[in-house]
């Protein structure tokens, strides 16, 4: 029987720096810039880009881009503001963009 070491993270595809936990995706449906991402509650070892304006697929939202604080690597984005109300559940959430992420302790 395989023994966990830890809880099972999410890192950074560039570097290995730990960025977000499994156990923290809200939802595995979400579409990228690059393909499909993944909605998390939280998220560690970021930077956060300026908050901008953005029209996506769901409408209007304020967003800011999401870096890895060790490599600089753009990962996704923080979703600030939902201008819709059937979209406020994003605010405060971060989107993780699949190719941009890797499993460990799996």
């Amino acid at each position: 029987m395989a023994k966990m070491v830890g809880p099972r993270v999410y890192s950074c595809s560039h570097c290995g720096n730990h960025v977000c936990l499994h156990d923290d995706i809200i939802s595995k449906a979400f579409q990228g810039r690059n393909g499909h991402a993944f909605l998390f509650s939280h998220a560690m070892n970021i930077v956060m880009g300026p908050k901008e304006d953005r029209q996506l697929m769901t409408g209007l939202h304020t967003v800011a881009d999401i870096y890895c604080r060790d490599c600089g690597e753009v990962l996704g984005w923080k979703y600030e503001r939902a201008y819709e109300e059937t979209q406020k559940y994003k605010e405060g959430k971060f989107v993780f963009e699949k190719l941009r992420i890797i499993k460990e302790n799996w």
